[in-house]
């Protein structure tokens, strides 16, 4: 037989896992596919629906925080019956390596893809050595 204080514990912790939930639901983590190569490191986000004016994309201190809104357009006297998105919006972050250059990061977006290019520090870029004969 369960008391008061356990009903009343297990309720405080079911409340608190459905707020993580619909704070986990309020946006959508899009896939990324990472690739590094030896003058840094590229980001494929996808973010379909994201137009470039709702995009947002900026280094927070040492993080770098993808975020977008999607945008559906319904035709004329539609109405939508069942949506198997819940949320509309996209966030992402991501810790950078003192190694990279957050100030030369390069993005575009296109067909849905953000592109997202961050170059690695001069110093530590592969370089080849010239052998002198």
């Amino acid at each position: 037989m369960a008391t008061n204080t356990s009903v009343a514990e297990r309720d405080s912790r079911r409340s608190t896992a459905q707020r993580s939930a619909q704070t986990a639901e309020s946006a959508i983590r899009p896939p990324v596919d990472i690739f590094e190569d030896g003058d840094g490191i590229t980001l494929l986000a996808d973010m379909a629906g994201v137009s470039k004016e709702r995009l947002n994309l900026r280094v927070d201190g040492n993080s770098l925080v993808l975020e977008g809104d999607m945008q559906f357009e319904l035709p004329q006297q539609a109405e939508a019956l069942y949506a198997d998105v819940h949320a509309t919006r996209y966030r992402r972050s991501f810790a950078l390596s003192r190694e990279l250059e957050a100030d030369k990061i390069e993005a575009n977006l296109k067909d849905g893809v953000l592109t997202v290019r961050i170059p690695k520090r001069a110093a530590l870029r592969p370089r080849k050595i010239e052998v002198r004969g």
